[in-house]
């Protein structure tokens, strides 16, 4: 092997933790880590049959849930708008001609004030929606509707705080171009770049 080249990674086919080949114990074709192994080696003893193998979620069924939600969102969202953009307007519309300078400046102030009080409304719906779904059942409306799943590596549900926090780095990944999305095409585990901040995997539950 040629120097400087990364170290060869594989998969715990029990939860998928990301292991050293020399590391994973082999059972016919299933390769399972050393915190899998006794419990995998018990349930071949009682003849239980082992835990299909872990799958990553790929890009395009990612942006397929992530339409969904976004429709969900919109929705929700869209009612926040149908309460703010006429108060918006307001100060704009009631404006006179006659209306002085410090008049005009005073109603747009009070436009953009509404503005930045809306989009802040928006982000909150956003962000509880994504945080609280993720944390309590591992999976937004949308990713539920197509059998995924967001986990730790061991395979371990993502806390409150982890949650919130992926919903903030996905804007990180949205600003870059949505090259922190389009990342989920090309990494060998699927992750956005929000996926790698918050150490999360996004998994199929079902095929």
């Amino acid at each position: 092997m040629a120097t400087g080249m990364l170290p060869e990674v594989r998969y715990c086919s029990e939860c998928g933790r990301p292991t050293a080949p020399d590391d994973l114990a082999h059972f016919g074709d299933r390769l399972v880590c050393g915190f899998c192994k006794d419990l995998f080696a018990q349930k071949l003893r009682e003849g239980v049959a082992p835990q299909a193998a872990v799958e990553f979620a790929g890009f395009w069924i990612r942006t397929g849930a992530y339409l969904i939600d976004l429709i969900i969102l919109g929705v929700a969202q869209g009612a926040v708008q149908m309460v703010f953009v006429p108060r918006m307007m307001r100060p704009l519309t009631e404006m006179q001609p006659t209306s002085s300078p410090e008049e005009a400046l005073s109603a747009i102030g009070s436009m953009l004030g509404l503005v930045a009080v809306s989009t802040l409304v928006s982000v909150v719906i956003s962000s509880l929606y994504e945080g609280l779904f993720v944390a309590h059942f591992a999976a937004t409306p949308g990713k539920m509707a197509l059998g995924l799943k967001v986990v730790r590596p061991d395979g371990r549900l993502v806390g409150v705080g982890r949650a919130f926090g992926r919903y903030f780095a996905k804007m990180l990944s949205a600003i870059m171009l949505w090259i922190g999305f389009i990342m989920v095409a090309f990494d060998s585990d699927k992750r956005g770049l929000h996926d790698m901040i918050c150490d999360t995997r996004v998994v199929r539950t079902r095929t």
